[in-house]
C-alpha cells in the first residue's frame, strides 16, 4: 500500500563510545524513539569521521583501529512527532555530555506501512 506524504529526516551524529547513565547514547536514542511511536529509526557505523568533542579523525583502518566510531542515527516521521522527538533527545544528549551535531531535512515517504 502506497502512502504518499512529506516528512522529516533527522540526522543525529555522535560518536560510538557516548554513553548515558551506563548505556550506549545510540541505544537509549533508538529505544526512547521506539517509546514514542515515531516511524522508523536506523543506526549507521560509520568507518571513518571526525567532529563534536574531538577534531580528531576516527578510523577503522586495520592498522589504527578505533573504539570511538563515528555513529550515525536517523530518525523518519512526519514533522509534527519529529519536533517532539527532538525536545527529548536534546535533553537525553545534554544528560550525556555528548558532542553531538543533529539535522533535520525535508524527505518525501514513498511508503510506510506498520
Amino acid at each position: 500500500m502506497k502512502n504518499e506524504s512529506i516528512g522529516k529526516l533527522l540526522r543525529i551524529y555522535i560518536g560510538e563510545m557516548d554513553k548515558i547513565d551506563g548505556v550506549s547514547l545510540y541505544e537509549a536514542i533508538v529505544k526512547k524513539v521506539h517509546s514514542l511511536g515515531l516511524a522508523g529509526t536506523t543506526v549507521i557505523r560509520g568507518i571513518e569521521g571526525f567532529g563534536g568533542n574531538s577534531r580528531q579523525i576516527r578510523t577503522a583502518k586495520v592498522l589504527r583501529l578505533s573504539q570511538d566510531l563515528p555513529i550515525l542515527i536517523e530518525v523518519v516521521d512526519i514533522e509534527e512527532r519529529i519536533r517532539l522527538a527532538i525536545d527529548t533527545i536534546e535533553k537525553m544528549i545534554d544528560e550525556s555530555g555528548a558532542g553531538v551535531l543533529m539535522t533535520l531535512e525535508q524527505v518525501e515517504i514513498i511508503r510506510y506501512h506498520k
